[in-house]
């Protein structure tokens, strides 16, 4: 499954990579891509969706 979230407060390549590794965590074989201009994240994950959020926003980040 591919998911494409909004995460309007990832400002650097650091934020970038929290919520890659966070994601991660849940999903050893995630494949997370993270662009800081549009800040959207695109995740392909076998984990749910409720998943994947829950692990953005336990790193700290909001989502739109």
């Amino acid at each position: 499954m591919t998911l494409q979230l909004t995460v309007p407060n990832m400002a650097c390549s650091a934020c970038g990579e929290t919520i890659t590794k966070a994601i991660q965590a849940i999903d050893p074989a995630a494949s997370v891509q993270t662009d800081l201009k549009t800040k959207l994240v695109s995740v392909e994950t076998q984990a749910s969706e409720t998943a994947i959020k829950t692990a953005i926003t336990e790193a700290g980040y909001s989502i739109a």
